[in-house]
């Protein structure tokens, strides 16, 4: 059996969710929790999941701590996000606080035992949320990787994707124009084979350009 912890804020839905979740006949709700600091106190009690059903709005500790420890501590437990936010910076943070997949809440049951299958048999769920689109460049191998021919300006506009800052700021930070940074991110979008910032993300923190 996989066991999974429930960490989120709504009783009512983790109640709902162990249901489903147990419902799936491979997986058990091993422990649930209310916030980051309830979770690591479960740990000690129930032992560690291995994999982590994570809201992100939550008091004392949220979502974005809570998966940060977890990486850093636990880096074998995988990290399921299940939100209701659906922006690229939610997104963004939550890839490189090391989360493994990302759906909505309102997603239905069967959108969940997929999301749970793939991050523990792929390693990594992929949706609409964290496009296929990405599935090329997850799977490039190092070589491939380092084929890849990045200029002083393309560098520093993808470590800037990595933070939370509008295009617009980024334009600021780099002394340069909007269109410019258009044109920075349309090349990177043909150069690395994705279509969304997410993927360019992904990139950076997979070749080790940002510290996550």
């Amino acid at each position: 059996m996989i066991q999974v912890a429930l960490v989120d804020d709504h009783a009512l839905l983790r109640s709902g969710l162990m249901a489903v979740i147990n419902s799936f006949g491979d997986y058990n709700v091993l422990f649930e929790a209310d916030n980051g600091r309830h979770f690591i106190s479960q740990l000690k009690i129930h032992g560690v999941p291995d994999i982590v059903l994570l809201d992100i709005t939550m008091p004392e500790m949220d979502g974005f701590e809570t998966a940060g420890w977890i990486k850093e501590h636990y880096p074998d437990t995988k990290v399921l996000i299940l939100s209701m936010m659906d922006n690229d910076s939610a997104i963004i943070r939550m890839l490189r606080n090391g989360a493994k997949g990302y759906i909505l809440k309102d997603s239905k049951p069967e959108v969940l035992r997929a999301a749970l299958y793939d991050v523990v048999n792929k390693g990594f769920c992929l949706n609409e949320l964290v496009t296929g689109k990405l599935v090329h460049l997850i799977n490039k191998n190092d070589q491939e990787m380092a084929d890849v021919q990045l200029s002083f300006r393309e560098t520093e506009f993808l470590k800037l994707c990595c933070t939370e800052k509008s295009y617009k700021e980024i334009a600021s930070d780099m002394s340069i124009t909007p269109r410019a940074v258009e044109a920075l991110r349309c090349n990177l979008f043909e150069k690395l084979n994705t279509t969304s910032r997410v993927g360019l993300v992904l990139y950076t923190i997979k070749n080790g350009m940002v510290k996550v």
